[in-house]
């Protein structure tokens, strides 16, 4: 058997005496202990994949134990983080563990019970990450999984959720806004399942012929049979077709299709106001997916405006225009009505206006006035946050262009690697990614 590496230990601490006792302990007992005298300094160097475990103090400036267990959780829900608390501070490590801490030591507390805790918490992030990446596995034998693109938390749980339903079989509803990526995510489902050999079919409820609309549901559950059946706009279904629905979705026979609807708003008001009926909806409605509209998405904004300018300019036989920082924040300042649809649109009419020349894209999103960015709603986000951004767009951009090279990528940003280093650290950019 291969042995396992030694799992890295974070070690958070304002009193340097504290922070040395226990990382010399946690190098003694096999560990690789990584100190940080404050949580600010941990969040710049842990990321959502650290494979090891946190250790940290609760009372400490700036940033309490309490405040970083909060952030690093936001990052990762799995990720075991153990406090160690003062006497008076018990009660608070008890609503910890609630939220989600692994465990809690108080002081004095006893090295080898630490390193208990540890090796509890190590072997559980353990198993933790390798069913990750078992999910990313599964994920990759899957190309449409793959076009559901994006680094946000809200993308990575719906790529594991799609995963699990499609293990399941069960019927799923999918809700979000027009342009979300719906029929995408359908089609992921569909092709992840044990029925991916089997038939994709889609009804679009909408537009059902008028002459024989129960016809046309038949004919599309018996095409469908051993795959999928897509309904899409599935609340514009007409009342006097979904007794029939209800009843085909009682048919247990062998090679009865999966259901798969979209609804592009809330089903609450569709069964209020008697567009869906409440049964009809139980049953299409095992398990439920949120396609998140594309303003929630942070960064993945300028993710996916590259991917799609980069396929497009290779379809239009044409060079993808290069971004400016502007250009980043006024992508991520835009509140995207159209969502991902909208986003695609923009980068094809860059890339098409970049044949003629540099291209400002506030001007594409509002050609009325050509400056384009006092039309835009106002962004809390501070300047550093878009700087932030733009910075890990260009490493990310250029590592994809030069697959990994870091010294292509060291060139092409004028950065000395110690710089480009730290900055992928701070990033959570991994070069592995993009050889």
């Amino acid at each position: 058997m291969i042995p396992l590496p030694p799992t890295p230990v974070a070690i958070v601490d304002d009193e340097e005496d504290m922070r040395a006792s226990i990382a010399q302990w946690m190098e003694l007992s096999g560990f690789i202990p990584a100190p940080f005298e404050n949580g600010l300094a941990a969040l710049d160097a842990i990321g959502a994949d650290f494979s090891g475990v946190v250790i940290t103090d609760v009372r400490m400036p700036e940033m309490d134990g309490m405040a970083l267990l909060g952030r690093l959780l936001e990052r990762d829900p799995d990720l075991p983080v153990i406090l160690i608390t003062g006497h008076g501070d018990v009660p608070m490590a008890v609503e910890a563990m609630r939220v989600g801490a692994y465990d809690f030591l108080e002081k004095p507390f006893n090295p080898d019970r630490l390193t208990d805790l540890v090796r509890r918490a190590a072997e559980a992030r353990r198993l933790v990450l390798e069913n990750r990446a078992l999910r990313r596995e599964r994920a990759d034998g899957s190309a449409l999984l793959r076009q559901i693109a994006g680094e946000s938390p809200v993308i990575r749980r719906l790529r594991e959720d799609i995963l699990d339903g499609a293990a399941t079989g069960a019927n799923v509803l999918i809700q979000g806004e027009t342009g979300t990526g719906k029929t995408l995510i359908a089609r992921a489902l569909h092709g992840c399942s044990p029925s991916a050999e089997g038939p994709f079919i889609t009804l679009n409820c909408a537009a059902l012929p008028e002459d024989a609309p129960i016809a046309a549901l038949h004919d599309r559950l018996v095409a469908a049979r051993g795959g999928t059946l897509f309904l899409d706009e599935v609340t514009a279904l007409p009342p006097a077709l979904q007794p029939h629905l209800v009843d085909a979705l009682h048919d247990t026979s062998t090679g009865a299709p999966r259901i798969i609807s979209a609804a592009p708003e809330g089903t609450d008001e569709a069964i209020a106001d008697g567009r869906l009926r409440k049964d009809l909806y139980f049953r299409l409605a095992a398990m439920e997916l949120v396609a998140p509209p594309l303003r929630d998405r942070g960064e993945d904004i300028l993710l996916l405006f590259d991917l799609f300018a980069q396929s497009l300019a290779a379809e239009h036989d044409a060079t993808p225009p290069a971004l400016s920082a502007d250009d980043a924040a006024t992508l991520l300042q835009f509140p995207w009505p159209g969502n991902v649809r909208q986003l695609r649109n923009l980068a094809e009419r860059a890339v098409l206006r970049a044949k003629r020349g540099p291209v400002i894209l506030a001007e594409l999103l509002d050609p009325v006035a050509p400056s384009g960015t006092e039309q835009l709603p106002q962004d809390l986000r501070p300047l550093k946050d878009h700087v932030e951004a733009f910075e890990r767009m260009m490493i990310r951009n250029a590592l994809r262009r030069h697959r990994g090279s870091i010294t292509e990528v060291m060139e092409e940003l004028a950065l000395p690697r110690r710089t480009l280093n730290e900055k992928m650290a701070r990033y959570a950019i991994s070069r592995s990614d993009f050889v």
